[in-house]
């Protein structure tokens, strides 16, 4: 089940300020809070004073927060593995170690006595997360969490973003990363960069559009804002978000039949299994579904571009009333009516619909 985060920098915001963000994201839906200790410069229990009440206030609308330290933060705050009260005195449910130890520290602390998460940082590709499996931790406490980049150019490929992810996936463990709000006034701890991605790719992409590349990668399992404070307008676009699946964002053609929307809008279609490299062809068999029904050849343009979205014509036989979606630019076979287009900013994203992976339709609010 994927979960939804917000990020919240106390030293750099009002009690009120964030009071408001929290109910802003909890009407939205969201359940998680990342915030950063690394860029705190205040005495152990100024931080203590200063965090623990907004902590409080998100524990009782029912978030999970995580806290960003390394261990020089820690030992400032003289914070060991033996004893981490430090954690529980500020309400936090666990702390992300951004630098970490030898692998065997990392094992013991998941057997607190508080039941506080350990977030791994993921975006190395080297044998750390092997190193703390091989100390037998307890897996229940024990999750990751990608970096972000403020700075332009620096954040991660992604190749390289799922290679490191898997390193982790593949004990079962969850998964973390970071989109970006594109609010002009939006900041992280760090004073440089107001986007701050995990994926360098989706540095100046609308946030709507990075969650849902997130959501056809289907390799993370919480997604977080990594700047405060995202707009209005953002969380409307992710409030009653599928995350189980991607919503692509579609115009309809003017001549759309009934039939024709109603294959489009109300089902949910999966990519077949047997997938080819021209479309992507959905296996919800309204072509047995809708066998009595006549699709009648209205829109066959010469040209169908990518990101076209096809429903086959009575002039196709037995394949009348298929969906299908184009992944490149082909001509027409005379007999294919084109009913709707993907979004321009949402097309990329038909190259990571895997086989047999679910996906639905709703008509663009533009």
């Amino acid at each position: 089940m994927k979960n939804l985060g917000i990020s919240i920098y106390p030293e750099k915001s009002t009690e009120s300020e964030l009071f408001n963000y929290i109910d802003k994201a909890k009407e939205a839906g969201f359940k998680r809070i990342f915030s950063c200790l690394l860029s705190v410069d205040k005495s152990k229990d100024e931080i203590i004073n200063k965090f623990s009440n907004i902590i409080a206030y998100a524990n009782k609308k029912g978030f999970e927060t995580i806290v960003d330290v390394n261990p020089s933060i820690l030992k400032k705050l003289n914070v060991d593995g033996e004893d981490l009260s430090f954690f529980k005195d500020i309400g936090a449910s666990g702390f992300r170690l951004d630098r970490g130890y030898s692998g065997y520290e990392e094992a013991m602390m998941t057997y607190n006595d508080y039941n506080l998460k350990i977030e791994i940082n993921m975006s190395n590709d080297t044998r750390y997360i092997d190193t703390i499996m091989d100390y037998m931790p307890n897996r229940y406490n024990l999750i990751g969490c990608h970096n972000f980049y403020p700075h332009k150019h620096t954040g991660l490929s992604l190749d390289f973003f799922r290679k490191c992810t898997y390193n982790f996936k593949k004990y079962g463990l969850n998964t973390a990363a970071f989109i970006t709000s594109q609010n002009d006034s939006a900041f992280g701890p760090w004073p440089i960069g107001n986007q701050i991605p995990t994926l360098e790719m989706h540095r100046y992409m609308p946030i709507e559009v990075q969650l849902k590349h997130m959501i056809s990668l289907d390799i993370i399992d919480d997604i977080i804002i990594s700047n405060s404070f995202a707009t209005e307008e953002e969380f409307s676009k992710i409030r009653n978000m599928r995350l189980d699946m991607v919503s692509f964002e579609v115009t309809l053609e003017e001549d759309i039949t009934e039939i024709e929307k109603t294959i489009l809008l109300d089902e949910i279609h999966s990519r077949r299994g047997d997938i080819c490299d021209t479309v992507i062809r959905s296996t919800r068999n309204s072509r047995d579904k809708y066998s009595d029904r006549s699709f009648v050849l209205h829109n066959a343009p010469r040209n169908i571009k990518r990101g076209d979205i096809l429903i086959e014509s009575d002039e196709y036989g037995n394949y009348k009333g298929e969906l299908e979606i184009a992944l490149k630019d082909f001509q027409n076979s005379g007999k294919s009516n084109v009913v709707a287009r993907i979004k321009e900013e949402e097309v990329f994203i038909l190259d990571f619909i895997k086989p047999n992976q679910k996906f639905n339709f709703i008509i663009t609010n533009n």
